[in-house]
């Protein structure tokens, strides 16, 4: 390799720049050893001050978690602040109460051992009475608080059999957008615990879930999460009536489909076949009337595998003509494959046929334009954070 080709050499280390980097270096230990001293005033002021000095204590701990590192929140653990702030959640002194839930939060966040030492600490029963409060403040903080914490997978089993789900179903109707944000992404983090014996929702979590997938985007996170919890809700009878019942549920769920990312839709659609295969002869009008074949059409070619085969299968299930004379929709993604293959080669087939699949999608959505036009001009802005 040529010299102009290598690469360039570190310049030697003036006087200059080595006595900088000792400074710093030097400086860096003096900040850590301040910290350190700061760690162990903190952490003896909360365990053996009086309830003026732990509240104190508590607040000094959530400002010094908040602008520091993992490897600080880790020294604060070592240090036994856990187990008093989590005793601090059982005061009848609700300012006690919250600077303790402040300070667990921050020591929790992105600190996977905090997490489950705070729930071994004894958490989950003081964060599920917090949720009973009429303090809206402190409710959402401990919903805040127990999502948080289920992001770790040992603390699931225990949160999920704490009684928080119901609790967390509530906060959807009632909290802040915030507070419903972090409900549903708990209750999401809840649904994946394999330990669980029984079903953490029931079907009074279906009404408030679909009214938030109403208002928020259907491609956003929040959209994903919310309708694999409404798609676990829809494999239950009572499930099922609760989306039929709700105001606009079954359309909610045909415009995620329509609109949605590649989660969201692989999850609605999974609910509509859910609906369909449990009585085709209670929904498949129901479902219909709302115009779904366009974005089931759409999604046998753009979703994901899982989600290509259920639109395949609702759409068979949607057909009217008896079983043995239905068009499969893999036989007509055949035809038209075969039509591509012959027009512009088997190089350019595969893409010509998604043309040609999504012109037919283009056609038949047209046969629902009223409707479509209709709920444009009644659309509100979204009232849920897109995140």
């Amino acid at each position: 390799m040529g010299r102009d080709q290598e690469e360039e050499e570190t310049p030697p280390a003036t006087p200059t720049t080595t006595a900088s980097a000792a400074r710093k270096d030097q400086e860096e230990e003096t900040w850590n050893h301040q910290k350190q001293i700061l760690i162990l005033e903190l952490s003896e002021k909360l365990i053996t001050g009086d309830l003026q000095a732990k509240i104190e204590a508590a607040r000094d701990i959530r400002k010094v978690v908040r602008k520091s590192s993992v490897k600080t929140r880790s020294k604060f653990a070592s240090a036994g602040v856990i187990q008093p702030l989590v005793f601090m959640l059982l005061s009848p002194n609700l300012d006690a109460r919250e600077a303790s839930l402040l300070a667990l939060l921050n020591l929790a966040v992105r600190n996977e051992r905090n997490k489950v030492n705070i729930v071994t600490a004894g958490a989950v029963p003081p964060l599920v009475e917090l949720l009973k409060l009429q303090n809206s403040g402190l409710r959402e903080l401990a919903t805040a608080a127990i999502l948080t914490l289920s992001a770790a997978a040992p603390n699931k089993p225990t949160i999920a059999a704490s009684g928080a789900a119901p609790l967390l179903v509530q906060i959807l109707s009632l909290g802040s957008v915030q507070g419903r944000v972090d409900a549903v992404t708990a209750l999401h983090n809840l649904s994946t615990c394999k330990e669980n014996s029984t079903p953490i929702l029931d079907a009074k979590a279906v009404s408030p879930l679909i009214n938030l997938l109403k208002e928020c985007k259907k491609y956003s996170k929040f959209a994903e999460k919310a309708t694999a919890l409404l798609e676990i809700l829809s494999m239950s009878e009572e499930g099922r009536v609760a989306i039929c019942d709700s105001d606009g549920g079954i359309l909610t769920l045909v415009e995620t489909v329509e609109d949605g990312s590649l989660i969201s839709t692989q999850h609605a659609v999974g609910a509509l076949l859910s609906l369909c295969q449990s009585c085709r002869e209670r929904y498949r009008e129901l479902i219909l009337k709302e115009g779904a074949i366009p974005g089931l059409l759409r999604l046998t070619v753009e979703g994901t595998s899982i989600a290509q085969e259920r639109a395949r299968t609702l759409l068979d299930l949607l057909r009217d003509s008896p079983q043995e004379k239905k068009l499969a929709s893999s036989v007509l993604e055949k035809i038209v494959y075969d039509i591509a293959t012959r027009v512009d080669g088997a190089d350019k087939a595969a893409e010509t046929a998604k043309r040609l699949l999504e012109d037919m999608v283009q056609r038949s959505m047209e046969l629902s334009m009223n409707r479509i036009q209709h709920r444009a001009a009644s659309c509100t802005p979204a009232k849920v954070p897109s995140a």
